[in-house]
C-alpha cells in the first residue's frame, strides 16, 4: 500500500480516502459517495495497485487481478491512462488494459492472458467475458478486486440489467474459487450502501465524508428572454436553450475560457457546436477549430481524437452529451454551461463539477429550456439547492430484465437450486415459464439452456431495443455512425435532419430490416421533430388507494406507439414551418404505470364541463410527466403518458404515466409513493406560470402527439386542486417496495424473451380494443 501512495505522489491521502482503502485491503465491500473531484480514485486504486504490487499468488500460479468496469468507453479509456501514469515508476507489476468493442482483435488474446488489471464496461463483460470464461478462468480465479466506478449511473432498467450481470460475475467467480471485494465509486447520492447493496447484493461500507478541499463554484441560473414570435395556439415562444447555450460557449472560447456546454441530445451537441463556430467565425476564423461536439454514435478514432484535443487544451470548448459527466479528467475546465436540466440533481451537481477540478473557482450556468421543469426550477432555485439528491432507482428483480439473465447464467454453467438466492425471489416463479418457453430444460437438479444461439444476445443491458441502426452517406457509402434502435423512429426517419461532427444531413430512407439509414448531405435552415401518437390498456392494478372520489393506482400497462409525422423548425427560433406525414409500423411494450381516475362529482366541483375535460387531462399530464424527474430518479425519455376523458378499462377520466422500458424501471412506483408532493408541485408549476391559456413552459410541449389540442390551463388547475383535497399523507416507508409479479406476467415475460430469441425482438400483443382512443402525451419514450 505505501508504494502505492507513493506511486500516486501523495503524501497523505485525504480522510475519506484512507477509510475506503482501509475496508477494502481489510476484505470489506465499499461504496465511497463523494463529490466530483474529491479523489475517489485513490480509494481504490490503493487497494489495487497495492495487492497487485505485492504479487499476491493465486492457486493457479498467476498474479492477483482487478477487474474495473465504466458506464462508457471513454471513462475507461481515460483511467487506463491515468493507471499507467501511476504504475510508470513501479516497472511492469501493473499490466492494465482496456477491454472493449473498439479493442483490436489482435489485442484480445494478450489481455485475456497476461493483463491483472482489465478496465471494460458492464456491456462487454455481459456479451464477451462472462459467456466465454473459460478462455479468462485464470484472470477469473485470480480475481481480487471489482471496481465500479461511477455506479450512480446504473438506475433504471440499466442498473437493473448490471445488477444481473454482476450476480452472473459473482456466480462464475465463486466457480473458480475466487470472492472478489467490490469497490464502488459514486458521485453524492441518498443512501448510497442502500444503491450499492441493490446493485452488488453484497453487504457494502458506506464511506460519505468527504475531506477534499473545494474551490468557490458560482452557480447561476438562466432563463432565455421571450421572442416576438408566438407557437402553437399562440402562445408565446422563448428562446431555445440550445441557442443561449451556444451564445455562452461563444462568449466563453472568445475570453480565452475553457469550458464545455451539457447537452440532452446527441442532436443538440451538433447544434451547439454549429452555433458557436458560425458565431467565432464573425469575430476571429483561427477559434473556429477550437470548438467542437463530442457524443456517442462517433467512429472510435474519433472519440479518442476529440479526447487527446480536450486533454491538451488544444480545444477550448466543447459541446457534449453527458459521455464527459461520467469522471473522465477534465481538470483545468473554467466553467460549465448546462443546457436544460438533465433530470436529476446527482447530475447537476456531477456536471457542475467538472469544472474546477484542481480547487480553483469555477462557474456553473444552468440554461433552463420552455418546459415546466426547467421553469420551475429557474423560480425556485430552493428545489435544487435546498433538497439533498436522489435516490438511485433500479429493481434487479424485474422479470423482464432477469429472465434473460438466467437464460444466458444458464448456457455459462447450468443453474440449480443453490443458485436461486442469489437472483432473488422472482426466479423460481420464472424458471417454469422459460422451461414452457422451452428455453431452459430442467435434467436432474439443473436448468440448461437449449438453443444453439448465444443466450447473451436475448437482451441489450441499456434496454436499446436491438442493432443499432448504421448511419451510411448515400453518395460514398462511408459509415457515418450509429443511432440506437429503439431512436431510429424518431431520430433517422425519412426526412430527418441528422448532424455529424457538424456537417448537416438529411435522411433519404430508413430501412428497419437491415438497419441502415441513407443520408446526404444538404444545408437546410431548419431542424426536425418527430410526432407520435400513444394507447395504453390496463392489464393488472397491484395498488389502489382512495383520493376522496377519485383513486390512484399502480400496475402492469400495455403501450403501443407508433411515430405519424414529423415538424420542421427554424434552428434558433423553433418556429414551426410545416408537418410531413410518415408511415412507420407501431410498436408495443407491457410496463408499469402509476395512474389516476376523478368522478363526476369531483369535475362538477372543479367546474369542469365535457367540452373542457379534454384538455384539462391532457394539461394535467403533460405538466406531471414534465415534473416527475424532481421526485424520481429518471430522465423524461425514461416515461410517457396518456390521457383520455372516459378509458375503456377504467370507465373514468383517466391520467396515466408509464415507465417507459419493458417491465418498467422503478419510476412510475416512485411517483405513485409521492404522488401528493409530485402532483402538488405540477400544480404549482401550471398556476404561477404568467402566460394566459399555457405555453411551453407549463403545459405545451414540442413531441405531443396531438398537437398540443385539446389543451385547458385554468381547467388543469382545478382538475389537481380537488384532486388533491383528498390525497392521503404520504408514506416515507415503504417507496421501495417491490410489487409481485403474477403467473401472467411471467408467462409474457417468457413469451417476450422467447421471441427475442427468434428474431422477433421481444415484441409482445396488441393492447385491449378501444385503446387507440386515448390521447397521447407531448414525451413518449422511444419503445423497444
Amino acid at each position: 500500500m505505501i508504494a502505492a501512495v507513493q506511486a500516486a505522489g501523495i503524501e497523505h491521502p485525504w480522510a475519506h480516502q484512507a477509510r475506503a482503502a482501509e475496508h477494502a485491503l481489510d476484505g470489506d465491500s465499499v461504496v465511497v459517495a463523494t463529490g466530483t473531484a474529491s479523489g475517489k480514485s485513490l480509494s481504490y486504486l490503493v487497494p489495487v495497485l497495492s495487492t497487485l504490487l505485492d504479487g499476491a499468488e493465486a492457486p493457479n500460479g498467476r498474479g492477483a487481478t482487478a477487474l474495473y468496469l465504466a458506464p462508457t468507453k471513454a471513462l475507461a479509456a481515460d483511467q487506463c491512462r491515468s493507471v499507467k501514469e501511476l504504475s510508470q515508476p513501479l516497472g511492469h507489476s501493473v499490466r492494465a488494459a482496456v477491454h472493449d468493442g473498439d479493442t483490436p482483435f489482435e489485442e484480445r488474446e494478450w489481455i485475456r492472458q497476461y493483463a491483472n488489471y482489465v478496465l471494460t464496461n458492464p456491456d462487454m463483460l455481459h456479451r464477451g467475458i462472462l459467456p466465454s470464461h473459460p478462455r479468462w478462468s485464470s484472470f477469473l480465479k485470480a480475481l481480487k478486486y471489482v471496481v465500479i466506478d461511477e455506479c450512480h449511473t446504473y438506475r433504471g432498467v440499466f442498473g437493473s440489467h448490471v445488477a444481473q450481470v454482476l450476480r452472473r460475475l459473482r456466480r462464475l467467480c465463486a466457480r473458480y474459487g475466487a470472492s472478489p471485494v467490490f469497490l464502488l465509486a459514486s458521485a453524492t447520492a441518498a443512501e448510497p450502501a442502500v444503491a450499492a447493496r441493490r446493485l452488488t447484493g453484497l453487504p457494502v461500507v458506506e464511506v460519505a465524508d468527504d475531506a477534499s478541499p473545494r474551490g468557490e463554484l458560482v452557480f447561476a441560473l438562466w432563463e432565455p428572454p421571450l421572442t416576438e414570435l408566438h407557437g402553437e395556439k399562440g402562445a408565446p415562444v422563448r428562446r431555445t436553450a440550445t441557442a443561449e447555450a451556444a451564445d455562452l460557449l461563444t462568449d466563453l472560447t472568445v475570453q480565452g475560457v475553457r469550458s464545455v456546454a451539457f447537452v440532452r441530445s446527441r442532436r443538440g451537441a451538433e447544434l451547439i457546436s454549429v452555433i458557436a463556430k458560425e458565431r467565432l467565425a464573425e469575430v476571429d476564423r483561427s477559434l473556429t477549430g477550437r470548438v467542437a461536439a463530442y457524443r456517442g454514435g462517433y467512429l472510435p478514432e474519433e472519440r479518442r481524437a476529440l479526447e487527446r484535443a480536450l486533454h491538451s487544451g488544444e480545444l477550448l470548448g466543447l459541446a457534449a452529451t453527458n459521455a464527459l459527466e461520467l469522471g473522465m479528467d477534465v481538470s483545468g475546465l473554467d466553467a460549465v454551461v448546462i443546457a436544460g436540466y438533465p433530470g436529476t440533481r446527482a447530475s447537476l451537481w456531477q456536471q457542475a463539477g467538472r469544472a474546477g477540478r484542481s480547487g480553483q473557482g469555477a462557474l456553473a450556468v444552468l440554461v433552463a429550456r420552455d418546459d415546466p421543469l426547467d421553469t420551475f426550477l429557474v423560480h425556485h432555485p430552493e428545489a435544487l439547492f435546498d433538497r439533498p439528491v436522489e435516490s438511485t432507482v433500479l429493481d434487479p428483480d424485474n422479470p423482464y430484465v432477469l429472465a434473460p439473465h438466467l437464460c444466458a447464467a444458464a448456457e455459462e454453467l447450468p443453474l440449480t437450486e443453490d443458485d436461486l438466492a442469489l437472483f432473488g425471489p422472482t426466479t423460481e416463479e420464472l424458471l417454469p415459464q422459460l422451461e414452457a418457453a422451452k428455453l431452459l430444460r430442467r435434467r436432474t437438479r439443473a436448468w440448461h439452456w437449449t438453443r444453439r444461439e448465444r443466450a447473451a444476445d436475448l437482451t441489450d443491458i441499456r434496454g436499446e431495443g436491438g442493432r443499432p441502426v448504421q448511419v451510411v452517406e448515400a453518395g460514398t457509402g462511408r459509415l457515418l455512425g450509429t443511432v440506437d434502435a429503439g431512436a431510429a423512429h424518431t431520430s433517422v426517419h425519412e426526412g430527418a435532419v441528422h448532424l455529424h461532427q457538424g456537417r448537416t444531413y438529411v435522411v433519404r430512407s430508413l430501412d428497419l430490416e437491415d438497419s441502415v439509414a441513407l443520408v446526404e448531405q444538404a444545408s437546410p435552415s431548419w431542424t426536425t421533430v418527430a410526432r407520435d401518437t400513444t394507447s395504453i390498456s390496463v392489464l393488472e392494478t397491484d395498488t389502489e388507494i382512495p383520493w376522496g372520489d377519485g383513486r390512484l393506482c399502480f400496475g402492469s400497462v400495455e403501450v403501443t406507439n407508433q411515430v405519424v409525422s414529423f415538424l420542421r423548425r427554424r434552428v434558433i427560433t423553433g418556429e414551426v414551418l410545416g408537418e410531413t406525414k410518415l408511415d412507420l409500423p407501431p410498436r408495443t411494450l407491457r410496463t408499469r404505470a402509476v395512474w389516476w381516475t376523478v368522478t363526476e362529482d369531483q369535475l362538477d366541483r372543479a367546474r369542469i364541463n365535457p367540452e373542457i375535460l379534454g384538455g384539462a387531462l391532457h394539461a394535467a399530464e403533460h405538466a406531471s410527466i414534465g415534473m416527475l424527474p424532481l421526485f424520481a430518479t429518471c430522465d423524461r425519455w425514461d416515461i410517457g403518458g396518456v390521457s383520455i376523458p372516459l378509458h375503456p378499462d377504467t370507465l373514468l377520466p383517466t391520467v396515466f404515466v408509464y415507465d417507459g422500458h419493458p417491465g418498467g424501471a422503478g419510476f412510475a412506483e416512485r411517483a405513485f409513493h409521492t404522488a401528493r408532493s409530485w402532483l402538488t408541485a405540477t400544480r404549482q408549476a401550471i398556476a404561477s406560470c404568467e402566460c394566459e391559456a399555457g405555453c411551453p413552459s407549463c403545459i405545451q410541449s414540442p413531441k405531443c402527439g396531438n398537437g398540443n389540442d385539446p389543451l385547458h390551463k385554468r381547467g388543469a388547475v382545478r382538475l389537481l386542486d380537488v384532486l388533491l383535497e383528498g390525497a392521503p399523507e404520504e408514506k416515507t416507508d415503504g417507496a421501495e417496495d417491490e410489487a409481485e409479479e403474477g403467473t401472467e406476467e411471467a408467462e409474457a415475460v417468457a413469451g417476450a424473451v422467447a421471441g427475442a430469441s427468434e428474431g422477433r425482438g421481444g415484441r409482445l400483443s396488441a393492447p385491449a380494443e378501444g385503446a387507440e382512443d386515448a390521447a397521447p402525451d407531448q414525451e413518449v419514450p422511444p419503445v423497444p
